[in-house]
Formats: structure tokens, sequence, C-alpha cells
């Protein structure tokens, strides 16, 4: 699939995230301190929605239980959740935030 553009920078201010939706899965991009991650936005513990998380020193607090991943990975660092969420390359240009998107086999 490659790279697609999900939102306009001025869209998403510090230390904000939102939802996009590409090919049916639900991403969260984040803007940590004008630095741009995204991730899937569910937990893989609680199914629970990581964008409405509490977000600081590059990660994000399920606001379920409180398990904790990190944004430029999608690594879990804290339990409940043993499993890490899928995490996306994202780059920007003057205007714009895109992610790379693997085109499914």
């Amino acid at each position: 699939m490659g790279k697609i553009k999900v939102l306009n920078i001025g869209d998403l201010d510090n230390n904000q995230s939102k939802v996009v939706n590409v090919e049916d899965k639900e991403i969260a991009v984040f803007n940590v301190d004008g630095e741009f991650f995204a991730i899937d936005d569910k937990c893989s513990h609680a199914d629970e929605s990581l964008s409405e998380g509490e977000v600081y020193d590059c990660k994000v607090e399920c606001p379920a239980h409180g398990a904790e991943f990190d944004l430029k990975t999608g690594e879990a660092l804290t339990p409940p959740a043993s499993k890490g969420v899928t995490c996306y390359q994202t780059t920007t240009d003057e205007n714009s935030i895109y992610i790379e998107v693997e085109k499914d086999a």
C-alpha cells in the first residue's frame, strides 16, 4: 500500500492524538512535542482505545487497566499487556502527516 496521508499537521496539536481509519484499521496518531507516532489504536490486552490514554515520555497508558506501550516501537512495557501493538513509520512534509502501511500478502 505504501505511504498514505492521514492528517494535516495543523489537525493535531502538541500532546494530542487522533484516530484515523486506513484499510479498515484504526490507527492512533500522536503528536509528542512535534514528533509524530502511529500505532494500532486498540490495546492488546483489553481492546480499549489507546488514543484516549495519557501520553508521557514517548509512551501511552491504556485508560482501562494502565498498560503502557512505547510509541516508537509499539512494545508493551507494563502488565497487564504482554503483547505489543503494531507500530507504523511516520513521515511529514510542510503540511501533512503520512504513515507507511504494508500491503497484506
